[in-house]
C-alpha cells in the first residue's frame, strides 16, 4: 500500500485544485525553496491521515483556509488521497481507496471511494490499515527526530513503551485495580444488608403469631356482626320495600306533574310567541297607520286644492262652455264656409280664365276688323288727296316703313312682356310651391302638437300610476323593514340561545365553518354539523335524540378526512376555534340486531336523514335503542346488550352506567330547529325586502325617465309652438306676395294682350297698305270695298258690345274670385288656425 495521487484545493496555500502525481511505492523527497509549500504539503496529508486536526474551533477552521490574494473569498478546502490497495490492506475489496476530508467555517465531512462518511468509519478503516491512535509515530513531523535525540531517560522510555504498546496493558492493569476496589466496598455493604434483613426476619416472625390470635379474634367479631346486620337488613328491606311503593307512586305523580309542566311551558311559549307576534303586526299596523294617516293628509291637502281648482273651473265651464260651444259651432260653420268657397273657387277660377281667354280673342278681332275698317276709310280719303298714283305709293311705302318699324318695337316689348311674364308666373308657382310647403309643415305641426300632446298626457298618467306604485311599495317596505328587523332579532336570540348550550371554541368553529368551506371550494364534500342534517317528526322524541347525541350534535359530518384535514389546518392557522369532524370514509359502524317487541324500537327510526348520511346517524345512533321505562331498558341491556333510553332521556349504558333525572323543556334540539325557523323566516323575508328595494330602485329610474321624457317633450312642444309663430307669418307674406304677383301676371297678361291687338292692328293695316299699293289709283271704293265697309262697321259695333258684355263678366269673375280668395286666406284659414 501507498499513496499514488494526492488532490489539495483551498487548503493553506494552495488555492486552485492542485493533483500532485505520481508517487513512488519506495521513497519520495519533497524538494523546494522556502514558502513553495512543503510544509502545507505535509500538513494537507497529516489533515486527512492523523487526528492532529481534530475539535477544532472556528478560528481554527478558518487557518486551514486559503487567505491569499483573491477575487473570489474561499469558503471550504479539501485534500484527497488516493492509495494503492493492491496488497488489500484496506479490507475494501478494491485496488485502489479514495479518501477524502473537507473542511469549511461550519462543516468537517469525509468521503470514502466518493462516497461520504462518518469519521469513526475513517478511523476504523486506518486502523485496519495500522494508523492506530496509540501509535501516532507512522506520521514523523519536522523537529520530531531532534526531539527525541534531545530527550532524557525516562522520557525515551515512555515513548519505546508507546512504540511496543506497553501503555495500553498499563492502563487496563490501573483499570482493573480500580475495580477491585470498587467491588471490595460493595460486598461490605451487602454483609451490612444481610445482617440488617435478618434482624427484620425475627421481627417478623414475632408479628406472625400476634397476627394468627388477632385473625381469629376478628373472625368471632364478624360473625357476631352478620348476625347483627342480618336482624338489620330484614328490617330495612322491608322499610325499603314501603319507600318503594311510595317512591314509585310518587314518580307517576311526578311525570303526570311533569307533562302538565311541559304543557304548560309550551302554552305560555305560544302564547309568548303570539305576544311577539301581536307585537311585531301591531308594530306594522302602527307604521301602516303613520303612512296611511300620511298620505291621507296629503290627500286631504290634495283633495282641497283640486276642489278649490274645480270651483273654479266649474265656474269658468260655466262660461266657456257656451264659449266652446259657440266656437265649435262656430268652427264647423266655417270649416263648411272653407268647403264652400274652396268648391267655389274650383268654378270661379276655369270660368275666369275661358272668360280671359273668349275676351282677349273677342279684343283681338275688333281690333283686326277696326284696323280693315280704319284702312279702307283711309283708302278712301287718300283717293280724294292724291292726284298721281306715284305720289300715294311714296306715302304708302313711307306709311308701311312706319308700321315695319312699329312692329319691330311692339315685337320686342312683347317678347320683354312675355319674359317678365314668364318670370312672374314661375315665381308664382315658386310661391304656390312653398306656400303648399309652409301649409304641408303647418300641418305636421299641428299633427305633431297633437301627437305630443297626446304622449304628455300618457307620460303623466304614467307618471301618477308609477307614483301609487312607488308609495305602495314604500309601505310594503316599511313592512319589510320591521319584519326583517323582528326576525333579525329573534335569530340573534336563538343564536345566543345555542351558543349557550356549547363550549366558545365549538360555536367559533361553527361560525367560522362556512367561510372556511366557500373559501376552499368545498361545498360538495362538507355536509354540515349533525344537527342540520336530522329531522324529528314527532317532537316528544327530542329528548331522547338529544340525550342520545350529546355533544356529537356539533359534530361536522364530511366525506373524506383530507376535507377535515384541509379545514382543521384553516382553523389552525386563522385561530377560529375547533370542530369534531365525522370522515365518512373513515366510519365503519357495526350492524347492531334490535329485539322484534313493540317495547324497544331502534332510535335510528325515529329520525330522518339523508341516505347517503347514513354510516354517520348509524356511528351516533345506531346502537341506541328507544324503551318505554327504565325496567324494560335495563332488562334489553342485560339481554342483548344494547345502550338503551327512554322517552324521557333516561339511559342505560351496556357497561352498567345509568343516566337520566330531570330535562329542561329548552332542548337544544328545540333551539336548533327555532335557529332554522328564523333563519328561514329572516332569509325569506330579507330576499323579499331586496326584491321591495329593487322594485323601488327600478319605479325610481322609471318616474326619472318619465319625468325626463315628460320635460323633453315638454321643450319640444314649447319648441314646436315657437317655431308655428314663424310658419305663419311665412305663410301669410307667401300669401301677400302671391296676390302681387297675381295681380302683376294679370297686368301682364292686360298688357300684353294689348301690345297682341296693336301688333295685330299693325299688321292688318300693313296688309291694307301693301294690297293698296299694289292696286292702280282710282277715285272711289269698289263696291265689294264699300259692302265690306259695312259689313265691318256692323260686325265692329256688335264685337263692341260682346267684348263690353265679356269684360264685364270677367270683372266680376275676377272681383268674386278676389273677394273669396281674401275670405279664405285672410279670415277663414286664419279663424280655423
Amino acid at each position: 500500500m501507498y499513496i499514488k495521487t494526492l488532490t489539495i484545493q483551498g487548503f493553506k496555500s494552495y488555492r486552485d485544485q492542485t493533483a500532485i502525481e505520481p508517487f513512488s511505492p519506495g521513497h519520495n523527497v519533497v524538494v523546494g525553496r522556502n514558502g513553495s509549500g512543503k510544509s502545507n504539503f505535509f500538513a494537507a496529508i497529516r489533515f486527512v491521515l492523523s487526528d492532529a486536526y481534530t475539535a477544532m474551533s472556528r478560528e481554527e477552521r478558518q487557518s486551514l483556509l486559503h487567505e491569499g490574494v483573491s477575487v473570489t473569498t474561499t469558503l471550504s478546502a479539501f485534500v484527497e488521497i488516493v492509495f494503492d490497495n493492491s496488497d488489500g490492506r484496506f479490507p475494501t475489496g478494491k485496488d485502489e481507496v479514495v479518501l477524502r476530508r473537507t473542511i469549511g467555517l461550519k462543516k468537517d465531512e469525509y468521503s470514502l471511494d466518493k462516497k461520504s462518511v462518518q469519521k469513526a468509519d475513517v478511523m476504523n478503516l486506518l486502523e485496519s490499515a495500522g494508523f492506530s491512535k496509540s501509535n501516532p509515530y507512522y506520521i514523523v513531523p519536522q523537529g520530531r527526530i531532534t526531539s527525541l535525540t534531545n530527550a532524557k531517560d525516562y522520557e525515551r522510555l515512555a515513548l519505546l513503551k508507546e512504540v511496543a504498546g506497553t501503555k495500553v496493558y498499563e492502563q487496563r492493569r490501573s483499570e482493573s485495580l480500580r475495580v477491585m476496589e470498587e467491588t471490595k466496598a460493595k460486598q461490605a455493604k451487602i454483609a451490612e444488608v444481610l445482617l440488617y434483613i435478618q434482624e427484620r426476619l425475627d421481627e417478623l416472625e414475632a408479628e406472625k403469631e400476634e397476627l394468627k390470635e388477632f385473625q381469629e379474634k376478628d373472625k368471632e367479631r364478624r360473625c357476631l356482626e352478620y348476625s347483627l346486620y342480618q336482624a338489620e337488613l330484614s328490617e330495612i328491606s322491608q322499610a325499603l320495600e314501603e319507600i318503594e311503593d311510595e317512591r314509585r307512586q310518587e314518580v307517576m305523580n311526578a311525570e303526570q306533574r311533569r307533562k302538565e309542566f311541559g304543557q304548560r311551558e309550551k302554552q305560555i311559549e305560544k302564547l309568548e310567541q303570539d305576544i311577539k307576534s301581536m307585537k311585531q303586526q301591531l308594530s306594522l299596523s302602527a307604521l301602516t297607520k303613520q303612512g296611511y294617516d300620511d298620505e291621507m293628509d296629503d290627500l286631504v291637502r290634495s283633495r282641497t286644492e283640486v276642489q278649490c281648482v274645480i270651483e273654479d273651473l266649474a265656474q269658468a265651464n260655466e262660461k266657456g262652455q257656451e264659449q266652446r260651444e259657440h266656437l265649435e259651432e262656430e268652427l264647423e260653420g266655417v270649416l263648411r264656409r272653407i268647403t264652400e268657397v274652396e268648391a267655389e273657387l274650383m268654378e270661379v277660377v276655369p270660368d275666369l280664365q275661358d272668360r280671359t281667354r273668349e275676351e282677349k280673342e273677342q279684343k283681338r278681332r275688333l281690333d283686326e276688323d277696326q284696323a280693315r275698317l280704319d284702312a279702307l276709310g283711309l283708302k278712301q280719303g287718300r283717293m280724294a288727296h292724291y292726284t298721281s298714283k306715284s305720289e300715294r305709293d311714296k306715302f304708302l311705302k313711307k306709311e308701311i316703313a312706319s308700321i315695319e318699324g312699329y312692329e319691330k318695337s311692339q315685337a320686342k316689348a312683347i317678347e320683354e312682356t312675355q319674359a317678365e311674364l314668364t318670370a312672374s308666373q314661375n315665381r308664382l308657382q315658386e310661391i304656390e310651391q312653398k306656400a303648399e310647403e309652409v301649409r304641408q309643415t303647418l300641418d305636421d305641426r299641428r299633427e305633431r302638437m297633437r301627437v305630443m300632446a297626446d304622449e304628455y298626457n300618457t307620460l303623466k298618467d304614467e307618471n301618477a300610476r308609477l307614483t301609487e306604485q312607488r308609495k305602495e311599495l314604500w309601505r310594503e317596505d316599511a313592512k319589510l323593514e320591521s319584519t326583517v328587523s323582528h326576525a333579525r332579532d329573534e335569530l340573534r336570540t336563538v343564536e345566543r340561545a345555542l351558543a349557550g348550550m356549547m363550549d366558545k371554541d365549538t360555536g367559533s368553529g361553527l361560525r367560522a365553518l362556512d367561510s372556511i368551506v366557500k373559501r376552499l371550494g368545498l361545498e360538495e364534500h362538507v355536509y354540515g354539523p349533525l344537527y342540520k342534517l336530522l329531522e324529528i317528526p314527532d317532537r316528544k322524541y327530542n329528548t331522547a335524540v338529544e340525550v342520545t347525541a350529546g355533544n356529537s350534535l356539533f359534530h361536522v359530518v364530511v366525506d373524506t378526512d383530507a376535507t377535515a384535514g384541509r379545514i382543521v389546518d384553516v382553523m389552525m392557522r386563522e385561530r377560529t376555534g375547533r370542530l369534531t369532524f365525522i370522515p365518512l370514509n373513515r366510519i365503519h359502524p357495526k350492524p347492531v340486531v334490535f329485539p322484534e317487541a313493540g317495547d324497544a324500537i331502534p332510535l335510528i327510526q325515529k329520525i330522518k336523514y339523508d341516505a347517503k348520511l347514513d354510516k354517520a346517524f348509524q356511528q351516533v345512533f345506531g346502537k341506541t335503542c328507544l324503551c318505554e321505562d327504565l325496567n324494560v331498558a335495563a332488562a334489553y341491556v342485560r339481554s342483548h346488550n344494547l345502550d338503551t333510553i327512554t322517552v324521557l332521556g333516561d339511559k342505560v349504558d351496556r357497561k352498567g352506567a345509568l343516566t337520566g333525572g330531570f330535562h329542561s323543556n329548552k332542548s337544544r334540539l328545540e333551539v336548533i330547529n327555532a335557529v332554522r325557523t328564523w333563519t328561514d323566516k329572516y332569509t325569506e323575508e330579507s330576499e323579499r325586502l331586496a326584491e321591495v328595494k329593487a322594485a323601488i330602485v327600478q319605479i325610481d329610474q322609471r318616474i326619472a325617465k318619465v319625468v325626463g321624457d315628460t320635460q323633453v317633450l315638454t321643450a319640444k312642444r314649447n319648441q314646436a309652438q315657437s317655431s308655428r309663430d314663424p310658419l305663419a307669418y311665412q305663410a301669410t307674406e307667401l300669401h301677400r306676395e302671391r296676390e302681387a304677383l297675381a295681380e302683376r301676371i294679370e297686368r301682364l297678361e292686360g298688357s300684353l294682350a294689348d301690345l297682341e291687338g296693336e301688333a295685330s292692328s299693325a299688321k292688318a293695316r300693313k296688309v291694307a297698305l301693301k294690297q293698296e299699293l299694289a292696286s292702280p289709283l282710282v277715285n272711289s271704293l269698289s263696291n265689294e270695298e264699300v259692302e265690306e265697309m259695312h259689313q265691318l262697321g256692323k260686325a265692329i259695333e256688335v264685337a263692341q258690345k260682346q267684348l263690353v258684355d265679356l269684360s264685364r263678366r270677367r270683372s266680376e269673375l275676377a272681383s268674386r274670385r278676389n273677394l273669396l280668395d281674401i275670405e279664405l286666406n285672410e279670415s277663414l284659414l286664419r279663424k280655423r288656425e
